[in-house]
């Protein structure tokens, strides 16, 4: 899985630089975002700039890093998604549950 990682005052910005998030790629993410978790980082942005295509165990992933976000009080916020993902989702219902921006500029507006 190839990650980059961009540490700032007030946030993590961690890039998956893979065109599927699937289940090939899932529990590293997984392990990953808990791993960045338990290091103190509670504020992330998603960067999906370069992902195409999430089925149900990446999307499952990305829950993950919301659900620990949000337990360390902090946000976790999808950005450059795509309209198929965006598609996934809304199918899903997790349009209220996951924060989403058009761009990485746009995600920094909420840890301001």
């Amino acid at each position: 899985m190839k990650l980059l990682l961009d540490k700032q005052a007030d946030y993590t910005l961690v890039k998956l630089e893979e065109e599927k998030l699937d289940s090939m790629i899932s529990p590293q993410l997984k392990s990953e975002l808990v791993f960045l978790n338990s290091e103190g980082v509670n504020n992330v942005i998603f960067d999906m700039s370069a992902v195409k295509y999430v089925d149900s165990s990446g999307l499952s992933a990305i829950l993950v890093g919301n659900r620990l976000c949000n337990g360390s009080e902090g946000r976790f916020v999808l950005s450059h998604v795509n309209a198929s993902i965006a598609k996934l989702i809304e199918i899903s219902q997790l349009e209220g549950i996951l924060a989403t921006a058009a761009d990485n500029d746009a995600a920094k507006a909420f840890f301001e």
